[in-house]
């Protein structure tokens, strides 16, 4: 992988960004709104969004760069633009990270703004530390960034690369634990849940909001979903290819 190519990519995704206020407005945007409209949902009982709302810090993160990334990746795919660009010397590493790069920064960006309303403005009540919110929240992002990367390669349109939320987020978000605990599920369904990534992303949101310091479960629970990011990160690369089908 080559550091300079790599920039160059996340550069040029930046740009290309930078000309989108829509899509930015939906990335830096829309989870803090989520994030305002749950807090006055729960206005009269304010111990169900401290219950909720640090799992949710995770999740909405989640699903934006999921369909952000997807949708945005597939316009890259079907207008020639990644075909031209492996026609370059640019390897399949360097294109990824350097999406990776640039939707990452975003993420950071994201999920310290979500995390930032929640703590100081919405007055969410956590025992352990910010940083370790944080943390989980920007894993999430990645998570997502990973995910929408790999799903655009199956997708012919951007109708197409929205309906695979359904396929691909929905399951993990009713079975994460965000609605009933795990361990009261049917045992199919505890044990595929057992291997969903945003139950991790949950759990390691849960171990921050009940403890003051740094637990080894969510140490295991960062460690899943950073693992997760990185593996689906490697499935998308292993989707490019030279030609456009």
């Amino acid at each position: 992988m080559n550091t300079s190519r790599t920039l160059a990519t996340a550069a040029r995704v930046l740009r290309q960004l930078r000309h989108d206020p829509r899509s930015l407005a939906l990335m830096l945007v829309v989870p803090v709104l989520m994030l305002v409209l749950l807090r006055y949902v729960f206005d009269g009982s304010p111990r169900t969004f401290n219950s909720i709302g640090a799992s949710l810090l995770g999740i909405f993160p989640l699903i934006t760069m999921f369909l952000i990334t997807s949708i945005a990746t597939l316009r890259e795919r079907t207008s020639g633009t990644l075909e031209r660009l492996l026609a370059m010397p640019l390897g399949k590493a360097d294109l990824i990270a350097g999406y990776a790069l640039a939707f990452g920064s975003l993420a950071v960006l994201q999920s310290a703004l979500a995390t930032g309303t929640a703590l100081w403005l919405l007055g969410l009540d956590v025992i352990g530390s910010p940083w370790l919110l944080l943390l989980v929240a920007l894993l999430d992002a990645l998570l997502g960034t990973a995910l929408g990367l790999f799903v655009s390669a199956f997708a012919a349109s951007e109708f197409q690369a929205v309906q695979f939320m359904p396929a691909v987020i929905f399951p993990q978000l009713l079975l994460c634990g965000l609605f009933a605990p795990r361990d009261t599920m049917q045992p199919v369904l505890e044990g595929i849940s057992n291997v969903l990534p945003m139950s991790y992303a949950v759990d390691g949101m849960t171990e921050v909001l009940t403890h003051p310091d740094l637990t080894a479960a969510f140490v295991r629970d960062a460690l899943v979903v950073a693992g997760c990011a990185l593996l689906v990160l490697g499935l998308g690369a292993a989707t490019l290819r030279r030609r456009t089908p």
